[in-house]
């Protein structure tokens, strides 16, 4: 069964401290990283790019057309194909969406998904519903991450896990100074396994962004 490193990160738009969170990912050495606020607007292509490039990696999917989900992969990721969603505008809040990807790791398949749900808890159980239709569409081994804005205890929460395995353990991710919250959750259909899931709070993740990373070892059914 081939492993798959992932990591969540809901990086603020860059607005912290960059070589921290740049550091923080070579150390880590994700196959996949999982970006939520990533760039989005002017110059997107290139602040994407420089960021995959800064980290060692490059960009597989996202970015304006998912809305600020980023997917950043290593060389070790094929990239068989990407294509991202957008979900139903409230008029005076921020657009918002998600991004997928279709690849593989030593022939193993996968397709991962990143997505940030909406603050207002109005929007987001449509937003959670909308992005588990599309992930329930995915055939085969699906990754799911995401900042969702709510706890395990939430409906929006609730509505993506439903049917895959969840990897809330207790910890929290938010704030990443003080963490109080655990609103970054990452998901997998029941053929992946979870072989190692840590919520990252060094002092570099302190440094990095208002969040915390999360990260997971996981093994890949094999194809």
């Amino acid at each position: 069964m081939p492993g798959l490193r992932v990591l969540s990160y809901n990086v603020h738009g860059l607005k912290d401290d960059r070589g921290a969170l740049i550091s923080l990912i070579r150390d880590l050495a994700p196959d996949v990283l999982v970006v939520q606020e990533a760039p989005r607007r002017f110059l997107w292509r290139n602040k994407c790019a420089a960021l995959a490039d800064d980290a060692g990696m490059v960009v597989g999917a996202g970015g304006l057309p998912a809305l600020g989900n980023l997917l950043l992969v290593s060389l070790r990721v094929r990239v068989h194909e990407s294509w991202c969603m957008r979900y139903p505008l409230t008029p005076g809040r921020h657009l918002r969406g998600a991004a997928f990807l279709r690849g593989s790791v030593r022939g193993a398949e996968f397709t991962v998904s990143g997505s940030h749900l909406a603050t207002d808890p109005a929007e987001r159980p449509v937003q959670a519903a909308l992005w588990k239709q599309a992930l329930d569409r995915v055939e085969g081994p699906v990754i799911a991450a995401a900042d969702l804005n709510e706890g395990p205890g939430g409906g929006a929460w609730r509505t993506v896990e439903d049917g895959l395995v969840s990897s809330a353990a207790g910890t929290f991710t938010y704030p990443a100074t003080l963490p109080a919250r655990l609103i970054d959750g990452l998901f997998v259909t029941p053929d992946i396994t979870i072989e190692r899931y840590e919520v990252v709070e060094s002092d570099l993740a302190r440094k990095a962004s208002d969040h915390l990373p999360v990260l997971a070892d996981l093994m890949l059914p094999s194809s």
